[in-house]
């Protein structure tokens, strides 16, 4: 009867390993697209269907994760060109509406990258 029992939780520690590792694989891959916004030579984002978000397509975010983002994204577009246009990768990663405030910022920028690609996703919100 004791083997039985012992061979039954071995059993179930088994699926729910499955489980976790299933849950952990998912966020890998997860964080593998987040991680594929990528610039383009001329320093503006790729147009490819993979890097825009449409209208039909969410990606779902925790609150942490959108607010800690959220102040990355505000210390990074106090500094330099190349800050701010990491700032506004990070915008089109999270196509928040919070986002907005940054993105207005960036239309008053100098750099006339900052102004087109703040441009492009201001557009998203009509």
């Amino acid at each position: 009867m004791i083997n039985f029992l012992a061979i039954l939780l071995i059993i179930f520690i088994g699926l729910l390993i499955l489980v976790f590792k299933k849950r952990s694989f998912k966020k890998l891959i997860n964080k593998r697209n987040i991680n594929s916004i990528k610039l383009n030579k001329n320093n503006k984002f790729s147009s490819n269907k993979n890097s825009f978000l449409y209208n039909h397509e969410e990606k779902k975010y925790s609150i942490f994760y959108k607010n800690s983002q959220r102040n990355k994204m505000i210390s990074l577009f106090q500094g330099n060109t190349e800050n701010k246009l990491k700032a506004l990768k990070i915008a089109e990663e999270l196509a928040d509406v919070s986002t907005l405030p940054i993105l207005r910022k960036g239309l008053r920028d100098i750099s006339p990258e900052v102004v087109e690609i703040s441009a492009l996703l201001i557009r998203k919100f009509k």
